[in-house]
Formats: structure tokens, C-alpha cells, sequence
């Protein structure tokens, strides 16, 4: 059986100081599941726990009410009500049936006031409920921050799956006309397939992101053939838009370190965000310049241009302007 000598907040005590104490303590006693009290009630004293367990669950966010924590033998709760004469924040329920000491408001300060090493202790006591909270806040932080990256990285995913599923809809949709030629069929077949490929390479990516092993996969590769490679396959989806994709000057004949797969998808994006707002004949052009053994490459359209509130929030997350379905990942 529990005695008060060796409950968290008495524990220190003296013996004689320990005597004051049990003298102004009054003994109760609660069924499992009664309430020993409620969120508002006056906030009149503290309780120590002697057998049995007692559940504190709140309401947070307007939500159902939550399990806070349990408060086991030894342990005290309700002490706020010492320090602040405020009603309860949270409800006390006991879980099976319970003993508990209660020591009011006014006889816990007038013991404090005599008993310095009582206030030490109940000091002690208030800095472990604040760290506990503080640990706790933090977990829920973290489990929120971690969920909402799971959204941010799914909601990205699904932007770069559009584009590939929109041209496979298109093209097999053309390819189904019955006079449609055979050399249109082989290009749509080529077509669909290539949009297959990169939604392999989509979810080889999430794939990599949820072991933890996203990185960069980079390898000398000839910058004029890849721009060859991503304009031939780019253009064959802007002719179905009616939009042109050219090269003011060629592509130089230079090796780069690059990971292909991600810089594929940087002319990806780019380009489609172009084309969302073009109109019919509308014309996207690539140009290039060497500087040391580095290229710059710009991507220049006839749209209407990038919005001047957007120009410095191209690459945050969740920033889009003008596109009603956009989610504002593409360059994030």
C-alpha cells in the first residue's frame, strides 16, 4: 500500500513535516469510471494517488476529447490549483477503483509558507509537468511537420504524374480513330510508352524518398544529347497543343555531371508550366551559352510572362499564380 512519505511531492520531507501534512489530508475514495473532477470546475486543491489509476483527458482544438495521461499511485495531480486560483483546464477520471489524499487550496499554502523544503519540492514538481508538456508538444510537432511532408511529397508526386497521364489520355485517344495512320499509331505507341517510363521513374522516386535514400545520381552525360533526347520527346506532346518548341542555336557539344532523371524533370516542369498558359501557335524557345565548363540554358515563351508578385516565390512550395488546378509544386 501506498503511503503519502512516498509520493513524488513529499517524498524530501521531514518526518515531522510529513505529520503536518497527513494532518490537513482527507481521504476519498472513487469508483472506476467516476469522476473525481471536471474542466471548469473551481480549481480547489491537489489529490495524490494512493491505489488505483486516474485518467486527465482534455479537448483540444475543438476536437474529441483526448487522453492526456494517467496518473499512477505515488504521483500528484491538480497541482496547478495551488499556484493559481483558476478553474480546472482538464477532467479527472478514475480508471479502476481509486484511493486518493486531497489537500486543499489553503492548507497546501499555508504548508508551503512554513515548509521551505515543501515549496522546493512543489517548485520541482511544476518543472517536470512543464517538461513533460514541453516533450510531449515537441513529439506532436514533429508527428504534424512529418505528416505534412508526407502530404507536400505525395501532392508533388500527383503534379508530375499529371502531365504524363494527360498525354497518354490524349494520345490513346487519337490512336483509337480508325483512319488514323500506321505511322501516327507507331508514334503514339513510342509516345505512350515514354510517358509509361516516367511514371516508373516517379514512383521509383518515392520509393527511394520513403527509405530515406533520395539523392543525387549524377554521371557525365553529353548536354547536346540530352537536350536532343528531352526535345524530341517534349515536342511530340506540345503538337498536340498546337504549341512549337525550338532552339535559337544548338545545344553544346559538352559533358556534364548531372542526374538526368531530375534534370529531365526540371524541363518537364518548366515547359508545362509554359504551356498551361499559352495560346494556340504559341512558341517556347531554348537558348544556350557557355561559361567555363559550366551552361546556362534559358527557356524563353510568347505567354504573358511571369506575375511580378511571383517572381521571388518560384521555388517555394505551394506558390502558384493563374492556374486553376495548380498546386504550386512543380519547382519546389
Amino acid at each position: 500500500m501506498t503511503s503519502l512519505a512516498s509520493a513524488e511531492l513529499f517524498r524530501l520531507l521531514k518526518p515531522e513535516e510529513l505529520a503536518r501534512v497527513t494532518a490537513v489530508a482527507q481521504e476519498r475514495t472513487f469508483s472506476a469510471g467516476q469522476e473525481v473532477f471536471r474542466e471548469g470546475d473551481p480549481g480547489d486543491g491537489l489529490y495524490v494517488v494512493m491505489e488505483g489509476l486516474v485518467e486527465i483527458s482534455g479537448v483540444i482544438n475543438d476536437a474529441q476529447r483526448q487522453v492526456l495521461t494517467q496518473v499512477a499511485p505515488r504521483c500528484v495531480f491538480g497541482e496547478m490549483s495551488v499556484i493559481e486560483q483558476l478553474p480546472r483546464s482538464a477532467n479527472a477520471t478514475a480508471v479502476m477503483p481509486t484511493r486518493v489524499l486531497f489537500v486543499s487550496r489553503a492548507a497546501m499554502q499555508a504548508l508551503i509558507a512554513r515548509e521551505p523544503a515543501l515549496a522546493a519540492a512543489m517548485l520541482q514538481l511544476l518543472s517536470d509537468r512543464l517538461r513533460e508538456f514541453n516533450q510531449h508538444y515537441l513529439r506532436e510537432v514533429v508527428q504534424a511537420e512529418r505528416l505534412a511532408a508526407v502530404g507536400r511529397f505525395a501532392r508533388s508526386i500527383i503534379h508530375d504524374l499529371k502531365n504524363p497521364l494527360n498525354i497518354i489520355g490524349l494520345t490513346a485517344e487519337m490512336f483509337g480513330k480508325a483512319d488514323a495512320p500506321l505511322q501516327f499509331r507507331t508514334n503514339a505507341q513510342s509516345r505512350i510508352q515514354k510517358q509509361i517510363v516516367r511514371i516508373n521513374d516517379l514512383i521509383t522516386d518515392i520509393l527511394q524518398f520513403t527509405q530515406g535514400e533520395q539523392s543525387l545520381s549524377r554521371a557525365p552525360v553529353n548536354y547536346a544529347r540530352f537536350i536532343e533526347q528531352v526535345t524530341a520527346e517534349l515536342r511530340g506532346e506540345l503538337e498536340i497543343k498546337s504549341v512549337a518548341l525550338t532552339l535559337r542555336d544548338p545545344a553544346p557539344e559538352i559533358f556534364l555531371s548531372l542526374d538526368t532523371k531530375l534534370m529531365r524533370r526540371v524541363f518537364v516542369n518548366l515547359i508545362h508550366n509554359a504551356v498551361d498558359v499559352l495560346q494556340d501557335d504559341g512558341c517556347i524557345t531554348l537558348s544556350f551559352s557557355v561559361e567555363a565548363e559550366k551552361v546556362r540554358t534559358d527557356i524563353k515563351d510568347n505567354g504573358p510572362g511571369i506575375a511580378p508578385e511571383m517572381a521571388g516565390k518560384l521555388f517555394q512550395p505551394f506558390a502558384t499564380h493563374g492556374k486553376a488546378h495548380g498546386s504550386g509544386l512543380g519547382l519546389s
